[in-house]
Formats: structure tokens, C-alpha cells, sequence
């Protein structure tokens, strides 16, 4: 199962600035479309469909949270296995069959006895990769990593400007479309029963990660809830430049937008705490008062 890809190296760093080497290397090769390479499977090891998928959102914390869940003992990633995969990106305009899914287990090697996935932030906006990941990964935990959506479109925009993407309207309506969480896990429940899925809150865990990562733990099945990683506050992927300035006048239509999104949220999902989302603190009397599920 072993591959080999020949990959041609751009010049030293020090010779070209990094964010012209980036934008050169999306022109070639777009990062949503990059196809990967099985990583293979080592004897004694076995692949099989991922035990657990995080889809959602990005910038909210996902690289943090993935690299949590990867030093936990019970959990084997090789070093070559990338945390994202974008493995559905390409089948937007293509049938999905059993042939493609099973290739999708052949990223996923481990030892018997421990548990492997991925995170791709992307999966939850992309509604053709639901049904997919169901085809792929029926039994697989699904994760979802929310973050206040308007804190979320500025650094989403500005993580998207710092790669070289360019500026156009079209990158606005995709980093607004990104924030509508409700109408996203609506979609996405319509393939995953809600047990199956564990959403979690990136300012709850900024405040207590402790708890949270039991939380993740436990709903993975990991034998040790009370593992604490080692580097369990230590930043990922942190934003290189300031973030992209926000108008007033955008901010607030951004709230708009998002208000009736964001009040189905409080709804369905309680244990989203509004208080913690600056943009959406008036929306907290809509909260319910129970146990989330876990």
C-alpha cells in the first residue's frame, strides 16, 4: 500500500519571501484540492474507517484541539499523516462510490487497539461531503469546534489574505457562509444521529481546556479521560499579522446576519454559552438550562 510522490522544492525560504513562495505554490496546486498519498500501513498495523472526523470551523481552534486528541496514548498517528485530508474537496461534481471510500481508510493506519481520524475544517460547510463521510465513516465520532462566527470571519478572512488568496467579494461570501453553524449541523444531522456528534465551544475551551478534553475523551471511547497532554496551552498555527481590519458598519451587518443563525444554535445546541461570544452576549436568555450531551 506504500506510495511515493516526487515532490519538486522551491528555493530556500531566505531567497523568496514565504507569502510569494505560498501564493506560487496555490496557483499550482490548490490547497482545497491538494490529492493525497496513503501513508501505508506498517506490519502488525491495520487500517479501516477513521473512529473519529472533526469537520468544523476553521480558525476555531481545530489545529490545537487535533494535536490534543493526537498525543493522547491511546491514539496513533503516523508523522507523515496530515491532520487534513480534504479528502471529499474533489467529489463536489463527481459520484462517490465504495471504491473511494475504501481508498479513504487507507489513510488511517494504526496498531490494534488504538484509534486514528482527521480534522478538516471544510467538511461541515461542504453539504456534498456529508453523505459522503457517512458513506466513508458511518461509525466515526464527529467533532465540531464553533467559534463566535464574527470572530471567526476576521480571522478567517485574514488567514485566507496571508495565503496569498486574492482580495474579491467571492472570499467574503465564503468566510460568511463558513459562520452559519446551525444551518451546517442541520445538514450535516441529516446523516449522523446527534449522539454521534460532539460540539464544542473554542472560547470554553481557551477558558477551562481541561474539562473540555475530558469531555473529547470520554466521547471518543479513550480509556484514559484524564490524560493531560503535555502541551495542552501551547498555541497552534497562531495568526502570523494582525487581523483584518472589520468596519463597524461590516461588524454590524455581520451580527444581523447571523443573529436568527445563532439563535437556533442556543437552541438546539445548549451547550453553546452565548456569554462567551462577544457579538452575541444578547442573545443568552435564549439559552436553555440542561445538561449537554457529551
Amino acid at each position: 500500500m506504500a506510495a511515493h510522490l516526487s515532490v519538486v522544492h522551491p528555493p530556500p525560504a531566505q531567497q523568496r519571501p514565504r507569502r510569494l513562495i505560498r501564493s506560487a505554490v496555490r496557483r499550482v496546486w490548490p490547497r482545497d484540492l491538494v490529492v493525497r498519498v496513503e501513508p501505508g500501513c506498517p506490519p502488525g498495523w491495520r487500517v479501516g474507517p477513521p473512529d473519529f472526523v472533526g469537520v468544523g470551523a476553521q480558525k476555531a481552534g481545530t489545529s490545537w484541539w487535533h494535536r490534543l486528541i493526537s498525543e493522547h496514548p491511546s491514539v496513533a498517528l503516523r508523522p507523515d499523516q496530515a491532520k487534513e485530508l480534504h479528502y471529499f474537496d474533489s467529489f463536489f461534481d463527481r459520484p462517490f462510490t465504495r471504491a473511494d471510500a475504501a481508498r479513504y481508510h487507507g489513510f488511517f493506519p494504526r496498531p490494534y487497539g488504538a484509534k486514528s481520524g482527521e480534522w478538516t475544517p471544510r467538511y461541515l460547510t461542504d453539504f456534498w461531503a456529508h453523505e459522503q463521510l457517512r458513506m466513508a465513516a458511518p461509525e466515526a465520532g464527529i467533532i465540531v469546534l464553533l467559534r463566535d462566527p464574527v470572530d471567526r470571519y476576521r480571522s478567517g478572512l485574514t488567514h485566507e489574505l496571508n495565503e496569498g488568496a486574492r482580495r474579491r467579494p467571492t472570499l467574503a461570501l465564503e468566510a460568511m457562509y463558513r459562520g452559519l453553524y446551525h444551518r451546517q449541523l442541520t445538514a450535516l444531522l441529516g446523516h449522523f444521529p446527534r449522539e454521534q456528534v460532539l460540539v464544542l465551544q473554542y472560547e470554553e475551551c481557551c477558558r477551562d481546556p481541561l474539562p473540555q478534553l475530558e469531555r473529547t475523551y470520554e466521547f471518543l471511547g479513550l480509556d484514559d479521560v484524564h490524560h493531560r497532554p503535555a502541551s495542552v496551552r501551547a498555541q497552534v498555527n497562531p495568526t502570523p499579522s494582525a487581523k483584518h481590519d472589520l468596519p463597524a458598519q461590516v461588524r454590524d451587518q455581520l451580527v444581523g446576519l447571523y443573529e436568527a443563525d445563532v439563535a437556533a444554535l442556543l437552541t438546539q445546541f445548549p451547550e453553546i454559552d452565548p456569554s462567551l461570544w462577544p457579538h452575541f452576549r444578547h442573545l443568552a436568555e435564549l439559552r436553555p438550562s440542561r445538561t449537554p450531551n457529551r
